[in-house]
């Protein structure tokens, strides 16, 4: 299947009203046909059963620019094939959460890079390749299941440091990763809490919301009960 015959299928599934309510959702892109996750996700699984080279197709459909191209190129892309100069030329176009976010969780967190762009990223001043560290180190947390605890405590002063940033999908994503770093086990969620309680300790708004809403989930009884019981299993 060719890249023109891929973007003529996405044409005919496109829903044009569909684009309005992408972008009430903060999904604003250049050029959307306004097509449903799982009409997408079942395209895509179609692509990449079809697929020669699944890691050259999903470069020359990244370079369309067109949002739904894009997401069959981060699902059906190999992460072993995935360079540091791929990651950076794609955050460099990110324009909208949906597609970080995507990149991120189902192609980016599965490279041998991804620890390193996401501490990377977070150094950043743009939006969205800010936001790709942070959504990188949400993921690992979760599909990382081999990664030690120090691994993933490693980010929390990145976490810390950047908890200052007001702009909404940065620090969405900031908390984010602290939550989920908090939820791994108990041993991250002591060490997520206390880095939440040193971020109240900052003067800015930002830093508050952050912290008050990790917080808030990280000692709730539902996560502490989730995290015992976990706990408890390891060690039978």
């Amino acid at each position: 299947m060719t890249v023109t015959e891929i973007i003529k299928r996405l044409e005919s599934l496109g829903r044009p009203e569909n684009v309005a309510g992408m972008e009430r959702f903060g999904i604003v892109t250049n050029k959307s046909f306004g097509i449903s996750t799982p009409e997408l996700k079942a395209f895509a699984r179609e692509v990449k059963k079809q697929a020669e080279d699944r890691h050259t197709l999903a470069l020359a459909l990244w370079e369309t620019g067109i949002y739904e191209a894009r997401v069959i190129a981060f699902l059906i892309d190999d992460p072993k094939k995935v360079t540091r100069k791929q990651m950076d030329t794609w955050a460099a176009d990110f324009d909208n959460w949906a597609t970080v976010d995507g990149t991120c969780g189902y192609l980016f967190c599965r490279t041998p890079s991804a620890y390193e762009k996401a501490v990377e990223w977070s150094a950043k001043k743009p939006e969205f390749i800010k936001r790709a560290g942070f959504s990188l180190m949400a993921y690992l947390s979760v599909h990382d299941k081999k990664a030690d605890d120090a691994k993933l405590a490693a980010f929390l002063p990145v976490i810390e440091r950047y908890s200052d940033d007001d702009r909404n999908f940065v620090k969405k994503a900031v908390n984010w990763a602290l939550r989920q770093i908090g939820k791994r086990n108990l041993e991250l969620n002591k060490l997520a809490m206390e880095t939440a309680e040193r971020i109240t300790l900052r003067t800015t708004k930002a830093a508050h919301r952050i912290a008050a809403d990790a917080l808030r989930e990280l000692t709730s009884d539902t996560i502490r009960e989730r995290l015992q019981k976990k706990s408890a299993a390891d060690f039978r």
